[in-house]
């Protein structure tokens, strides 16, 4: 049976840039969810304090929950040699982080997509920076999962692998233990592409998932494809929702899931209305997961 794990997206700019919330805050709320662990976000501002790491293991760990996954943003497209070299050291401390943290799984990404960079050369870039963390991945005994996704908050491009084709490739050029995939459904709709094709495709890598759900806010898809297709800023006609409420069919999702055997975590990145709408989001994906995996 696969375990959920929840993220705070409703609470990332007061956990992230105004410090107004603490994450001694979330770790209370969160607790009372019906859930199996807290993913963790590498740029949580208490997290810059190194000596801080052990007090929130220990204290998510107090309410016999875990942290098995943290969520952090790689850029290994860049054309200077000098920068993709700052970024893998900060993939080896992240990788420090989620171990001290008690988990095992951290997420990689390919990188921005820059319109200097070709295909062909972003995607070795891309590989070759991931294959130089794997070692030192397995040292830690932790497992890169890189993920189908849209763009950084933080980024000027979106995500170089955006799209299932490039995504693919890069998967495919890695055949490592401690690499796998994290699939996240409603980013694929950001690519104007089709959640389920990738995910078979890929499905005998995943390892981990991000649930979450969106719903248009105007159109159909057809104006999505057309309009926001790899578009730079994120898609106009699409917002997060309760998941069960928008446009992934889980049922289609969990079925192929269970077909390839999978058992690791699923964290939740909706409740971007607050913990209600988490909880709910939560009894949703319980029922969902009982008649799968029951």
């Amino acid at each position: 049976m696969p375990k959920l794990a929840a993220f705070p997206k409703a609470f990332m700019n007061e956990l992230c840039k105004d410090g107004s919330m603490k994450l001694s805050e979330w770790i209370e709320m969160a607790v009372k969810l019906d859930v199996e662990g807290l993913e963790w976000y590498a740029g949580f501002l208490e997290m810059e304090d190194r000596s801080s790491w052990r007090k929130f293991r220990e204290q998510v760990e107090d309410h016999g929950k875990e942290i098995p996954m943290l969520c952090c943003s790689p850029d290994f497209t860049h054309p200077d040699e000098d920068f993709r070299s700052a970024q893998i050291e900060q993939q080896k401390e992240w990788i420090d982080m989620i171990s001290e943290l008690g988990g095992t799984y951290c997420r990689v990404l390919s990188g921005q997509k820059r319109p200097e960079i070709r295909i062909e050369e972003g995607i070795e870039l891309t590989v070759s920076c991931i294959e130089e963390c794997l070692p030192y991945a397995k040292e830690h005994d932790v497992t890169l999962i890189i993920e189908n996704h849209y763009k950084d908050d933080f980024w000027e491009y979106p995500e170089f692998a955006q799209k299932m084709d490039i995504f693919c490739r890069i998967v495919d050029r890695i055949d490592h233990p401690n690499f796998g995939v994290n699939y996240d459904p409603s980013n694929t709709y950001l690519a104007g592409e089709d959640p389920l094709e990738l995910l078979k495709r890929v499905s005998g890598r995943v390892v981990t998932m991000h649930a979450s759900d969106r719903y248009l806010k105007e159109g159909t898809i057809e104006d999505l494809r057309r309009e926001e297709d790899g578009a730079a800023g994120y898609a106009k006609r699409l917002s997060h929702g309760e998941i069960g409420k928008g446009l992934n069919d889980y049922d289609a999702i969990f079925s192929e899931l269970k077909r390839v055997g999978f058992d690791g975590w699923i964290s939740i990145e909706d409740g971007v209305e607050g913990m209600d709408q988490l909880e709910r989001s939560v009894s949703f994906l319980r029922k969902k997961m009982a008649r799968y995996w029951s």
